[in-house]
């Protein structure tokens, strides 16, 4: 009788082994200020292919396209499982993810996206799903489930190819290194383009400002249902990192996102109308936001609309324009959300509530605790309502106008409880400012916490924005 119960042991741990780990992230939902609903983890079925086995070769310089392509298809013919990527540097196109399959990298394993903007422009069933003004994600899923990314490799984006760069933002010697790659320069020297390069490859587009356009997520999923990401490095993004998009059921542990810190638009993990979000353990060292909340307006194509039930713990923000953010896109809600134990240093703002006419929305229950921050270049906290987003190449001078119908769409920062929070060295200590004649900024209070600052204790606009401050420190360094 022991033998027999010991043979359904093994083979419940063989065809069920994610779902062990589902039970391991319930310690995080232990304690919460409100009740946030549980994140599922993907199931994958315990099978496993080899990409050397469809004709992929690991030197860097083969093209390992189709074989990827072959492994993820013959893996969805036989109902899921694991695609195992060995030691190699893996050059390739876009890869599509497929239902109940999973990436599995190996610590040697480097996933290196091809400098060759031809092999990412969709065809014509990827434009129904993607649109045409973007190319493809180097990595893609829409309306798919269970579907993960594990491991210990890297996955680069190679976005240097892809993104433009201020020359404000960078050294002579860097900027000499770009420049001996090819590309055109802008605005009197103080843009620079990846067009025209000395690669010899050729542009998608007939003008560089035109191909910036195009450029796209290392990590783009769409409508997906039960999503994995674990241990694997993503870095070097063309555009954002890692960006679920109307998604469910999303677990995010121990990544690494990192890319240069002048990154145009290195966003690291993005949550963009995502339900049951988990992020824990995870670090990030990016150009632009580190941990981000993005709620667009609803739409009729997708039952999921918002950003709720979201749970980060335990994760690290290095360099990134805020550590965690809010917006600019709120306009459907922001509701349910945790963020404690974390620790970010050397950011440009720590909590960063950012919104504007036509794209903000109404937060509720959002708890910010137990998390310490140092070396934070300007506000430890701020709340901004006329955020405008500026693109490369841009008039940084410009105003812009809104209809009456955009101007329904105004930020509403309410409900947000910040406690316990311990920063060293910001230039601002607590900056808040709304909309005169709106309700923006107000039921917000701070308690708690200590903050040193280099500059500016606090520079809250009474008339616009409404703070209860509670037991808070702030002292001059």
């Amino acid at each position: 009788m022991n033998k027999i119960l010991h043979k359904w042991a093994v083979l419940l741990l063989l065809f069920c082994p994610l779902a062990i780990q589902a039970e391991d992230y319930g310690k995080y939902y232990q304690q919460l200020p409100v009740d946030v609903k549980q994140a599922q983890v993907a199931q994958i079925p315990n099978r496993t292919v080899v990409l050397t086995d469809f004709g992929a070769v690991g030197d860097g310089r083969t093209l390992c396209t189709d074989a990827f392509k072959k492994a993820i298809t013959k893996l969805k013919n036989q109902g899921g499982g694991r695609l195992e990527v060995p030691a190699g540097v893996w050059l390739t196109g876009p890869i599509a993810l497929e239902n109940n399959v999973k990436m599995h990298l190996d610590h040697e394993a480097i996933i290196y996206f091809s400098p060759d903007k031809r092999l990412y422009l969709p065809d014509e069933a990827n434009k129904k799903k993607w649109g045409g003004e973007r190319v493809l994600p180097c990595i893609y899923a829409s309306k798919k489930h269970d579907i993960a990314i594990t491991g210990s490799g890297i996955i680069d984006g190679n976005g240097q190819q892809w993104r433009p760069v201020k020359r404000s933002k960078v050294s002579d010697t860097e900027w000499k290194q770009f420049k001996q790659l090819g590309g055109v320069e802008r605005q009197n020297g103080q843009l620079w383009y990846p067009w025209q390069m000395k690669s010899g490859l050729p542009d998608i587009c007939e003008t560089a400002e035109a191909q910036e356009k195009m450029r796209n997520d290392l990590l783009r999923l769409l409508d997906c249902e039960r999503v994995y990401l674990q241990g694997v490095t993503f870095q070097n993004a063309p555009k954002f990192h890692v960006h679920p998009c109307f998604c469910v059921n999303v677990v995010i542990d121990g990544i690494t996102v990192r890319c240069p810190w002048n990154a145009q638009n290195g966003d690291a993990i993005d949550i963009s109308d995502c339900h049951q979000v988990l992020i824990v353990n995870s670090s990030v060292d990016a150009g632009d936001d580190g941990l981000c909340m993005k709620s667009g307006k609803p739409r009729k194509s997708t039952p999921v609309c918002g950003v709720q039930d979201v749970l980060i713990d335990h994760c690290t923000v290095f360099h990134a324009h805020g550590a965690f953010v809010l917006g600019s896109e709120t306009a459907s809600g922001i509701r349910r959300v945790v963020v404690r134990n974390c620790r970010f240093s050397g950011t440009d703002t720590g909590l960063r509530f950012k919104s504007g006419l036509s794209r903000g929305g109404k937060t509720e229950q959002l708890y910010v605790q137990d998390c310490v921050m140092s070396d934070i270049l300007q506000e430890a906290i701020i709340f901004q309502c006329d955020y405008v987003d500026r693109p490369a190449g841009s008039d940084e001078n410009a105003v812009p106008t809104f209809t009456d119908e955009e101007r329904r769409w105004a930020p509403n920062f309410q409900d947000i409880h910040i406690k316990n929070v311990v920063c060293r060295g910001a230039q601002t200590g607590i900056k808040a400012s709304g909309i005169l004649g709106l309700d923006c900024v107000h039921d917000i209070d701070i308690s708690n916490c200590t903050i040193s600052y280099r500059k500016t204790a606090q520079q809250i606009d009474e008339k616009t924005a409404k703070l209860t401050l509670s037991n808070v420190t702030l002292e001059k360094e």
